[in-house]
């Protein structure tokens, strides 16, 4: 069976790993030997009771068998005493009958015989009211021997046990084999592995396939915004350090000035802002999160510093100074959008912050031309809300946000220009 099996298996699947292996030696063959002993468990409890049946129904039978060979006896009895007429009714009655007959005395003498006889004959007792005369033994000629048959009956019930349970175990097992070898190669690395296990399978394991696709969905998605990503930022480094090795060359032929020193000032904040996008994009994508209570004029009025705009560009309006987040990521957004609003938006006219009883809400404001894009699209990675660029800072902006358990927008305004921010709630909760 399980060479049928794992034949059949292997033509349509790849070589199972040692997963799959454990699963096909252990599951299957316990499946196995579980259905099976239930099956003739089953079986012989369905024979006992069969047996008990016969035996209850079998009693008027008995009862009638004891009336006939009282008969059949008194027959005998009636003509024992003269031989010719005794072996007239006894050749007619085997004949009639279709059984072998001995007839024997008291004293074991066998006085006439009819056929063969048999090992184990039927004994039928002769009698003249309560004198006893002697015994008829009765063989059957026709009777179904019980050996033989017996035996091949109980060999096609084993054989049928046999190829249910195997059957049964194998349709059972056969969708964790296939979610063995789905998450084996996985394992590999072969994160584009997935297992279609169909809507005719048990309801648990298509949830654990349905679970396995998503987390290999997910691993797989990750892994490659990683890999965009630190291809990004690598790309991005290089436009700064290429920039600061001419500035040098130049410095190096005509002396440094104060606008050398500037230039490189530039230069390395470029690369710093680039390094901390980096680092907070990996503390989000581990869920390396600092929540605490933290003032929201502090990081607000330290992101417009960082970023070389004046204070008077907050806004503060609500209920309550305080929120409890991350300050090194929640700060990190707000740059981000400063400096979306520079690059993309003729600069941030506005930083905005909304206070209420549950929620923090931040927005920059712009005077830009607006939203060229559709708002699922500003957000996603190497996207950005208006003109050319990777738009780098905006996707990790909603990471930030949802993180808090919040989400990020986009909208253009009225009159001109864009508003685009975040939102958090005032206390922790857990990520989206």
């Amino acid at each position: 069976m399980r060479h049928g099996a794992h034949h059949h298996f292997r033509a349509h699947h790849r070589p199972l790993g040692p997963m799959g292996r454990f699963v096909r030696s252990s599951l299957r063959r316990r499946l196995f030997f579980w259905l099976f002993g239930s099956l003739l468990a089953t079986a012989l409890v369905m024979s006992a009771v069969g047996a008990v049946a016969m035996r209850v129904d079998g009693e008027p039978m008995q009862r009638q068998w004891a009336g006939w060979s009282r008969w059949f006896g008194q027959q005998f009895a009636s003509h024992w005493d003269d031989a010719a007429q005794r072996r007239d009714f006894m050749r007619s009655s085997a004949e009639q009958l279709g059984v072998d007959l001995r007839l024997v005395d008291g004293h074991g003498a066998v006085l006439d015989q009819v056929g063969e006889g048999c090992r184990r004959p039927t004994l039928v007792a002769v009698t003249r009211g309560d004198v006893p005369l002697g015994t008829i033994e009765l063989c059957w000629r026709h009777a179904p021997g019980p050996g033989w048959r017996l035996v091949l009956a109980v060999a096609v019930l084993l054989l049928i046990l046999w190829t249910v349970a195997g059957k049964v175990a194998r349709r059972l097992a056969l969708p964790l084999d296939r979610l063995a070898d789905t998450v084996g190669r996985i394992g590999k690395g072969e994160l584009s592995a997935r297992t279609d296990l169909g809507c005719a399978e048990p309801g648990e394991i298509g949830l654990v396939s349905d679970a396995v696709n998503d987390m290999a969905g997910r691993i797989e998605k990750q892994l490659k915004d990683q890999r965009e990503l630190l291809a990004t930022v690598s790309h991005e480094l290089r436009t700064p350090l290429s920039r600061i090795r001419i500035i040098t060359e130049i410095a190096r032929d005509t002396g440094a000035t104060p606008k050398t020193y500037d230039e490189l000032d530039r230069e390395v904040a470029e690369m710093d802002g680039l390094v901390g996008q980096l680092l907070a994009s990996s503390r989000v994508d581990f869920g390396v999160l600092s929540a605490r209570a933290l003032s929201v004029s502090d990081v607000a009025l330290q992101a417009l510093e960082r970023s070389g705009l004046p204070p008077t560009h907050l806004v503060v309006e609500g209920e309550g100074p305080t929120l409890t987040a991350d300050a090194t990521l929640v700060q990190r957004a707000l740059m981000n959008l400063l400096d979306n609003a520079a690059k993309h938006g003729n600069g941030a006219e506005q930083l905005k912050v909304t206070l209420s009883t549950d929620r923090a809400r931040f927005e920059v404001l712009d005077t830009g031309p607006g939203l060229s894009a559709p708002e699922a699209q500003l957000f996603t990675q190497f996207k950005k809300s208006t003109g050319d660029g990777l738009g780098l800072g905006l996707a990790l902006v909603r990471r930030i946000a949802q993180a808090h358990g919040g989400d990020a927008f986009a909208q253009t305004r009225p009159t001109r220009g864009a508003c685009v921010g975040f939102w958090i709630p005032r206390a922790p909760t857990a990520p989206a």
